[in-house]
């Protein structure tokens, strides 16, 4: 939609996006093409766009040990050189606010959603959040975008929106955007494209009960929390000595398994040491799925505190168990 926007406004050279290293955006030929987890899109590559791809401000990711601040900063200066050369071909940056999942639970400072809004209205392109899985709570406030004082130009909105029950998506813009669509049908500059499961009325019912609880419960209060007690149950895998770290933005959190803590140098991901994990909480009644050598907990939010706890004994046993593996 973004291109559209700027073909509609006559400027025919926009044609590019960029987005961040480890990236993660869906499975479609246009989702993929946005993404940069190559496990995902390397088959599909002949097919796909070329975005541009800028750092991921992921601190953890980093040989020099920056802090999540510092390292936000520096991606916003190779940002910002991206766009200054590229403005004119540059429809939209699009991310992952705050968290970047499938590329490995990355988590970075909101300073970078702040810098970024402000490069992206000075160099005048989109900027696109997919807030798909960040949404609705789970980083703490309803929407991720709010922690960096910030409203994207789009926001891609799905899972949170129903609670799960049902698959429903939205992309929310704003009043710029629709105008640049709003015209005489012979303009022929209307937006045409839909699908066949577009306002689901039962989707639609899922949508609203789940929008009445965040209204009329206190589920951002109480996700705090859970989320305290989610840290309280793996904090002894701190000293862990094949654990590199233990990240966590309200309720996802993300423990990093490595080779050598003070190298930071990792499993080869062809010893599945995840996979370890896996199978023996599934031995002990939980579902823990690992991404490569992260174990990571992003449960409901009508877990319980013994619940929580159960989790957190499992992992830090499995953890342990594929240390030895």
């Amino acid at each position: 939609m973004s291109f559209h926007y700027w073909l509609n406004r006559g400027q025919t050279g926009r044609k590019r996006f960029v987005n961040l290293s480890g990236g993660y955006h869906g499975e479609t030929l246009g989702a993929l093409g946005l993404g940069d987890v190559s496990l995902f899109k390397a088959t599909y590559g002949p097919l796909l766009m070329e975005p541009l791809v800028a750092p991921s401000p992921g601190a953890w990711q980093t040989s020099t040990k920056e802090t999540a601040y510092e390292r936000a900063v520096s991606c916003l200066a190779e940002m910002e050189r991206i766009l200054a050369e590229n403005a004119t071909q540059v429809c939209a940056v699009i991310i992952e606010p705050l968290v970047q999942c499938a590329g490995g639970m990355r988590m970075y400072h909101p300073y970078y959603l702040t810098g970024l809004r402000a490069l992206c209205d000075q160099y005048q392109v989109h900027l696109i959040a997919d807030e798909v899985a960040v949404g609705f709570g789970r980083t703490g406030t309803l929407f991720a975008c709010e922690q960096g004082e910030i409203s994207p130009d789009f926001m891609c909105l799905s899972k949170g929106l129903t609670g799960g029950y049902l698959p429903m998506s939205a992309v929310v813009t704003t009043d710029e955007v629709y105008s640049a669509f709003y015209a005489d049908y012979n303009s022929m500059k209307g937006f045409l494209h839909s699908h066949s499961y577009t306002g689901n009325a039962l989707a639609c019912s899922a949508a609203l009960a789940t929008l009445d609880i965040f209204e009329n419960q206190a589920v951002l209060e109480n996700n705090k929390t859970l989320a305290m007690q989610m840290y309280a149950a793996v904090a002894e895998l701190e000293e862990h000595r094949h654990v590199g770290e233990i990240r966590q933005t309200g309720m996802i959190l993300a423990i990093e398994m490595v080779k050598d803590k003070a190298s930071r140098e990792p499993w080869p991901w062809e010893e599945r040491r995840g996979q370890v994990v896996y199978k023996y909480a599934l031995e002990e009644g939980v579902l823990l799925r690992p991404n490569g050598n992260v174990v990571y907990f992003m449960p409901p939010y009508i877990i319980t505190a013994d619940e929580i706890k159960l989790l957190g004994r499992v992992a830090i046993e499995g953890i342990e168990r594929a240390s030895r593996a």
